[in-house]
């Protein structure tokens, strides 16, 4: 008769357990102190040894001569308690669970043991019992005769009542890492001869989750899959995508590439897989990259093949940390919501599109990932122009009339005065520039004259520059000196990050200072930033601003301007700062 491999190589004797070392050591010295509880509760995730234990621990306190607190398996009691014996009993409290089971335990545990000193009664998955079978069952748990354990075992205490949890010593179950997985599995496989690869080992341990019988059921199959236990036949059985394929849609998801990542979803779900396990299999890759790009050891923690660790090391090296972790957050959320929606299809390419799309967020998160996408761009050469936002190509300015072609119109603004006027960011109209109509003046003047005459004339040369005067606060409004900086900062070489992040900005004077408040905590503190407030400084001393600050929204002013400004207001009266 076949044994499953989790039955097969179950563990007989505490040494023998994968991990668990604290509740061993418990049950081994009350054993050998001869100092045994009459009601346990085992606790913990499936797969992790509760029953195995519970069973140890039944033999090992009616066995004659144990060894280290195991038993010994050799003495009379040992050998028939292994064949099978009344003294040792499980009950399946999911299909045992009425109040007349327990009614028939209570009445069964009143006789004396057969073979041994104790009678064991192990109750799995004890959370199942009705209120009534609970009931039933305190009191005996209670108060049980001298001869009676009880082992209560169950994946959720919280669903038992407080009654039963208050008679139990409770001994809780952890999760057993992946090191001691691999382990475990490499010994089974020596044991029976299976030639295997690392790779195939680790992630057979990987996909255990911390079970050791769930990695045991995984590797049963994959083990009958090839002759040899391989990477991909492991993949193959447990389902998941191609991995070059997922790898390639997440490269486009995180370097914003729309339509190959819908394309690459589009492909993965033509060959039967579900999205479900698409979305398992980019979120696992996922965090692979992101494993890649904070650990210096990351190519030993992924435990992948070569060549499949260098292409998750590409993407993690060309990818932005922020965008990872957007992608992450987007994919988590729509992975709980599936089980609500009625296109999961639809739901994780709308999921898809959000992270490769962060313009259509408006979130502060996919701003950032926007604006270190731009930085990017720029550092790998980018001309400053491909940066600059949609709403500024539409104000571009038409480009003056050559000689050889004249002018269509008899009107026609100059080259160096953009159509940006003061009153995009003010309701009162604009001022008519002192340069713009001496330059308007000429034009209409040649438009009178003959076509020979206009193309021999040669323009006048343009005036000298002039030194920059100081605004006075009472004679520019706040808004008109924005807009005069926006205007300048757009014709700087390579400023397009910093248009981007000074466009929502709102302008206040106080006193003399410029205050530009921004209600994104981010942009305030990149603006804050050397670079960016060396270059802001210049573009303002230009136009005549000697003092600016930028504050977020709802920030309490600096203590100098309250001071300056009581000292204004109350100027009869003596201020003292302490």
């Amino acid at each position: 008769m076949h044994l499953s491999l989790y039955r097969r190589f179950r563990p007989d004797s505490f040494d023998k357990m994968v991990r668990q070392e604290h509740i061993v050591r418990i049950l081994k010295n009350q054993i050998e102190g001869n100092s045994i509880g009459h009601a346990y509760l085992f606790t913990g995730p499936r797969g992790t040894g509760k029953t195995t234990i519970a069973r140890i621990f039944a033999r090992a306190v009616n066995c004659e001569h144990p060894k280290d607190g195991s038993p010994c398996g050799q003495c009379p009691t040992c050998r028939a308690l292994q064949e099978g014996s009344l003294d040792i009993s499980e009950i399946d409290a999911a299909s045992n669970n009425g109040v007349a089971e327990m009614r028939d335990l209570r009445e069964k545990v009143q006789y004396p043991p057969v073979t041994g000193k104790y009678k064991v009664y192990i109750v799995d998955e004890v959370h199942m019992l009705t209120d009534a079978a609970f009931n039933a069952l305190l009191k005996t748990l209670e108060e049980p005769p001298a001869h009676a354990i009880f082992i209560l075992a169950t994946t959720e205490p919280q669903k038992i009542p407080a009654t039963i949890l208050s008679r139990c010593m409770r001994l809780d179950f952890k999760l057993i890492p992946e090191e001691d997985l691999e382990k475990h599995l490499r010994s089974i496989l020596e044991e029976i001869g299976k030639p295997y690869e690392e790779e195939a080992v680790a992630a057979i341990a990987r996909a255990g989750a911390g079970s050791d019988r769930d990695m045991l059921s995984i590797a049963e199959a994959c083990i009958v899959y090839s002759d040899k236990l391989t990477y991909n036949a492991v993949c193959a059985v447990l389902g998941a995508a191609d991995f070059h394929e997922t790898a390639k849609l997440v490269s486009a998801m995180l370097t914003f590439d729309l339509e190959t990542a819908i394309g690459c979803v589009e492909r993965v779900l033509a060959e039967g897989k579900s999205v479900g396990v698409l979305l398992k299999d980019i979120l696992q890759l996922l965090s692979r990259i992101t494993v890649a790009k904070t650990c210096k050891n990351a190519e030993k923690l992924l435990s992948l093949p070569k060549e499949l660790f260098a292409e998750v090391k590409s993407i993690a090296e060309r990818a932005d940390g922020r965008a990872v972790l957007r992608a992450t957050e987007i994919l988590i959320k729509t992975e709980s919501e599936l089980r609500f929606v009625s296109s999961p299809r639809i739901s994780l390419e709308t999921a898809i599109l959000r992270a490769s799309h962060p313009e259509s967020d408006a979130d502060s998160e996919a701003l950032i990932v926007r604006i270190n996408h731009l930085e990017e761009e720029l550092k790998q050469g980018v001309s400053a122009a491909s940066a600059i936002p949609m709403s500024e190509v539409l104000h571009t300015e038409t480009p003056a009339p050559t000689k050889e072609t004249p002018p269509e119109d008899d009107f026609s603004f100059p080259e160096e005065e953009p159509i940006f006027e003061e009153a995009y960011f003010s309701d009162e109209p604009a001022p008519r520039s002192k340069k713009r109509e001496e330059t308007e003046k000429p034009i209409r003047q040649n438009t009178l004259q003959p076509q020979e005459e206009r193309r021999e004339e040669v323009p006048a040369p343009a005036p000298a520059p002039q030194a920059v005067q100081p605004i006075v606060p009472g004679e520019m409004t706040a808004e008109v000196a924005f807009g005069k900086f926006m205007r300048t900062l757009r014709k700087m070489p390579r400023s397009g990050v910093l248009f981007t992040m000074c466009s929502d900005l709102l302008a206040a004077f106080e006193g003399e200072t410029l205050v530009l408040t921004t209600e994104s905590d981010t942009i305030a503190t990149a603006l804050r930033r050397e670079d960016h407030r060396k270059a802001m400084e210049e573009i303002f001393a230009q136009i005549g601003i000697t003092s600016f600050e930028v504050r977020k929204q709802g920030a309490k002013p600096a203590l100098k301007n309250s001071v300056e400004e009581l000292k204004n207001d109350f100027g009869d009266y003596p201020i003292e700062i302490k």
